[in-house]
């Protein structure tokens, strides 16, 4: 395991980088694309752990995958009614994304599919994609949870659907997930009727932007989604995408900027899908210094170059709707509020936040756990040297670095390996715009 000590500034972080490849994106592109007709060239291509098991499993039933080069993916798909049986299990890893895409995709197929992941994907509940797939006419099974009544865990077992077909489907789902939104969007495709999703807020929409481009008849309307099939032709053209940089990892860099006095990064290349981007405008109405110049778009995602910069912060409150347009940046929006002003409230939480209250003691910050989220107390002045456990959190690991930037003296991250599966090149970026990075 990899540690860091992460030494204070003794000077202002300045600089223009780029950061990864939207892993996301990239995920959802691979699967459209190996349901094409032709070649669909995808530029900038992310190689994480859901886009790879995606890439693999597409590759055993059917579509070529090729990588001329490194960062290109050429994708010849086998047209929306061509995918054929997998003679093997199809590995998920950890990616509960890559389990619920395919999980939509093989509702609809004239064949059986086994899905497998590792020990954390399989302790995952799926009835929440499951369900609506069974209430359409899919045939989907799995392991009975252990203390849920009525749940069900991977390995999952899918289709055929032999002589029948799916049909119409409205579904309105008790929290905002983009991954059974894109499952049951995707199963729409091969349904015989309309599909009609329903979500508390707005979450990422790279599913319906993409579709709308290939001209799938797919409209939204707030947080209402309708695919209706009737007279399109069934056919999915092949495209060509650069995906964009993850505005999740730039939101690291960004937010280690605008807390240390005389900092001014820029994140070239960055995504700034209205979906995405909830940690910039916290940011803005605590005061940020922030500029975005859009570049254009890419089937359907907005690109943009964003800089950020130092400027004294006020606190704010975080919640409701604005929570999953940054569930990914919710823990280095606590880096935010513990620089800040006042006192910050956060709730409405998708996911438990006392290994962030944690870290935030330990440097020094006062914080208080909610049921559904954290009050934090910002604190001016160098926070104190501390010693943080990851966990294995890639996102714990980095916003912890950012705010050591701001320390009395060095601090150690334990167990940085993790980083590598979000932001390979963090550290290295770090150093480029004048850190003091040492890995132990």
């Amino acid at each position: 395991m990899t540690d860091l000590v992460v030494h204070p500034l003794d000077k202002p972080l300045v600089g223009s980088v780029p950061v990864p490849a939207d892993k996301t994106i990239a995920l959802i592109a691979l699967v459209v694309a190996s349901l094409c007709e032709g070649t669909s060239e995808l530029r900038g291509f992310a190689h994480g752990e859901g886009p790879l098991a995606i890439a693999k499993a597409m590759r055993s039933m059917g579509a070529t995958i090729d990588e001329p080069e490194r960062g290109r993916l050429l994708v010849t798909g086998t047209g929306l009614m061509g995918l054929e049986a997998a003679r093997v299990p199809l590995e998920c890893g950890g990616s509960r994304a890559a389990m619920r895409l395919l999980t939509g995709v093989l509702s609809g197929q004239r064949f059986a599919s086994k899905l497998v992941g590792n020990a954390s994907l399989t302790a995952e509940p799926m009835m929440d994609v499951a369900g609506p797939l069974r209430a359409r006419g899919a045939t989907i099974d799995g392991t009975p949870h252990p203390t849920i009544a009525g749940e069900l865990l991977a390995p999952l077992f899918v289709g055929p659907l032999a002589d029948k077909e799916l049909g119409p489907l409205e579904h309105t789902s008790l929290t905002s997930s983009p991954d059974v939104k894109g499952a049951l969007l995707l199963s729409g495709l091969y349904a015989h009727g309309t599909t009609w999703f329903k979500e508390p807020a707005l979450s990422r929409d790279h599913t319906e932007r993409l579709l709308h481009t290939l001209g799938v008849p797919i409209r939204t309307l707030a947080t209402m989604i309708e695919l209706d099939p009737a007279g399109w032709d069934g056919k999915l053209a092949s495209f060509a995408l650069d995906v964009p940089g993850d505005v999740s990892a730039a939101a690291f860099l960004l937010v280690a900027a605008l807390l240390h006095p005389g900092s001014r990064v820029t994140v070239r290349g960055v995504g700034i899908n209205p979906t995405r981007i909830g940690l910039l405008e916290v940011a803005r109405h605590m005061g940020g210094g922030l500029d975005v110049v859009p570049h254009g778009e890419t089937c359907g995602e907005p690109i943009a170059e964003v800089t950020a910069w130092h400027q004294n912060l006020r606190a704010t409150s975080i919640g409701g709707e604005l929570v999953p347009r940054m569930a990914e940046e919710l823990l280095i929006a606590c880096a935010l509020a513990a620089r800040a002003t006042g006192t910050t409230t956060i709730r409405d939480s998708l996911e438990p936040l006392d290994p962030m209250a944690t870290m935030l003691r330990a440097f020094g910050i006062p914080c208080e756990v909610l049921s559904d989220g954290l009050v934090i107390e910002g604190r001016e002045g160098p926070v104190e040297p501390a010693r943080i456990e990851s966990g294995g959190d890639p996102r714990v690991a980095m916003t912890a670095a950012v705010l050591a930037l701001g320390g009395r003296g060095p601090s150690t991250i334990i167990d940085c390996d993790c980083i590598a599966t979000t932001f390979p090149r963090f550290v290295g970026t770090l150093r480029a715009l004048g850190a003091r990075v040492e890995t132990a």
